[in-house]
Formats: structure tokens, C-alpha cells, sequence
């Protein structure tokens, strides 16, 4: 069963339409309201029924029952490391090589199969709605928001630092700032280009040994591969990243990690901060003195 949401109403708030209140102030959008309006008991305020065209008073609890969801993915039981969970957000540390939603040729091993069989055992269902996504190759956090709302609330406002193990000695921190898109013979390989979008990644390195650097990344702009695209830009591409010219002598897979996720919690308004250690496939490569290519 979906959890209820509950908004106490603010001193500022008093008297205002329900409508406004239920837009500007709890974040609902329009199609959610007009569901709720639908559904028995949807939108109560002190335990009675809140019209859209009534008022709210301050002081009184607002409270939201979100239409129970069913989720049709094959749960599949699968080991889950879960970083953070309330009633709002399950946040997993997600391994490398594992697809986060299920395509074409992955139905069966994926993060959300997972997360389903999680749910199932605790007798919980809801849609699986990751609110940022990770590639199949990348590791670290991903945040699940466990109801439309949750989901719609968190987009654009969360702010994600990176880890990356990259090709050459960094020894300064600085910021990529050029735009890019898919070159012009390719489905899926970006390049800076001129008429490209707007993209900006900062970094700032944290360790560096023999011709490599452990980098801290954060983004401006949230486009698919902007971190291995700019890093390839500047010469410096992925440890593993073949893709965009990264070495495959100590990794078969580009050497990023989503390590720490930071928001404001929608129902709380508290600062949420969640972090998660680097994986033992980079961890083992920065702990030894010197970082030597596979021998054969």
C-alpha cells in the first residue's frame, strides 16, 4: 500500500485554496490532483474529504493516499545493497556490469528485477521509477522514489559527485565547459561539437600514481556520457573506457562511481546526504603503491 503523504499547514498558508496550496506548496501536479480527486479518501484534511475550491487552515494536516501502484517486472532475487530507505526512496549502491531497467536483452538481471523481489519480500509493491540512471558499466547510487510524486519531486534537484580513475597525471582541478552530442557516424558515441548541448563537468583530483588520477567530478548538466565524453576531450579517457579511447589493461569496464547523492527531502525538508564507498575493482587498483597494467 502506498504511503500517505502528510503536509502540515503553514502559518503563511492559511486560507489559501486548496488548489494553490496542493500546487505551490506540496508540488502535486495537475494529473495528480485530478486523480486524487478521483479516488476515495484522496486528498483529506483533519480526516475530511478537501475540495480543490475549499481552503486550507493553519495548523491542519493535509494528507494525501496515493493510488496504489502494481509493478509488472519479473522480481528476481538478487543480492541489493541498499544505502538509504524510509517510505519515500530506496537508495542501492548499484555493482558495475548490471543494467538498471530491463531492455531487450536484459529482462531478467537488472537492478529493477532485483528491487522487485526486494519489495515482494516485504510485501511491498510499487512501479520502479530510478530517478537518476546509471550505465550498465558505471557503479554507485541509484535513487528509487517509491510513488509519481516522490519521483516528480526529485527531478533536477539532486546533486550527484562522481569518481573516476582516468588515463594520464592531473594535478589541478578544473571545469569542462563545451558542448556535445552524438558524432555524426554513431548511435551512441558523444563528441564536443559546436552545435552540440550545453554540457559543464568540474573535477578536482584526489590521487594520482604512475600515469593515472582519481578524479571527483560533479555536473552542471546531466548529459549521457558528459563525464567520459569531456574526460576524452581533454586526453584524459576513463581506465576501461574503450569506447572513448580508455585502456582495457586494467579494467573491462569504465572506471566511474556515483559514490554521493545529496537532496532535500520532499516530505521532510531535511538535507538528505547519502554516500557509498568506491568498488573493490578501483579500490584494489589505488590501494596498491603503484598502478601496473595486467600482465599476460
Amino acid at each position: 500500500m502506498a504511503k500517505a503523504l502528510v503536509f502540515t499547514v503553514p502559518n503563511d498558508c492559511d486560507n489559501m485554496l486548496a488548489q494553490r496550496f496542493l500546487r505551490d506548496k506540496c508540488g502535486l501536479s495537475a494529473r495528480i490532483i485530478t486523480r486524487l480527486k478521483r479516488e476515495k479518501n484522496g486528498i483529506l484534511m483533519d480526516g475530511k474529504i478537501l475540495r480543490t475550491i475549499d481552503f486550507v487552515q493553519k495548523g491542519k494536516d493535509v494528507i494525501i493516499n496515493l493510488p496504489n501502484e502494481t509493478s509488472s517486472i519479473v522480481p528476481i532475487e538478487g543480492t541489493l545493497k541498499i544505502a538509504y530507505e524510509d517510505d519515500y526512496f530506496l537508495i542501492v549502491d548499484k555493482p558495475p556490469f548490471m543494467p538498471v531497467h530491463p531492455v531487450k536483452q536484459h529482462q531478467t538481471d537488472t537492478l529493477a528485477n532485483i528491487v522487485a523481489y526486494y519489495c515482494r519480500q516485504k510485501d511491498d509493491d510499487y512501479i520502479f521509477r530510478a530517478v537518476n540512471r546509471l550505465d550498465r558499466d558505471t557503479s554507485g547510487l541509484v535513487i528509487i522514489a517509491k510513488n509519481r510524486f516522490c519521483a516528480n519531486a526529485l527531478k533536477n534537484i539532486t546533486h550527484k559527485i562522481y569518481y573516476a580513475l582516468c588515463e594520464g597525471k592531473i594535478e589541478t582541478p578544473g571545469t569542462v565547459n563545451q558542448p556535445i552530442d552524438l558524432k555524426d557516424d554513431s548511435k551512441m558515441v558523444r563528441v564536443v561539437r559546436s552545435d552540440g548541448m550545453p554540457s559543464v563537468t568540474h573535477y578536482k583530483p584526489i590521487f594520482s600514481c604512475n600515469d593515472y588520477s582519481l578524479l571527483e567530478l560533479w555536473l552542471e548538466t546531466g548529459r549521457t556520457h558528459q563525464i567520459r565524453c569531456h574526460m576524452a576531450y581533454l586526453g584524459h579517457p576513463l581506465v576501461g573506457d574503450d569506447l572513448y579511447g580508455g585502456s582495457l589493461e586494467l579494467l573491462t569496464r569504465q572506471a566511474l562511481h556515483c559514490g554521493e547523492i545529496s537532496f532535500v527531502h520532499p516530505i521532510t525538508n531535511k538535507q538528505l546526504v547519502v554516500k557509498c564507498n568506491l568498488p573493490d575493482d578501483i579500490n584494489n587498483l589505488i590501494r596498491h603503491s603503484t598502478i601496473k597494467p595486467k600482465e599476460d
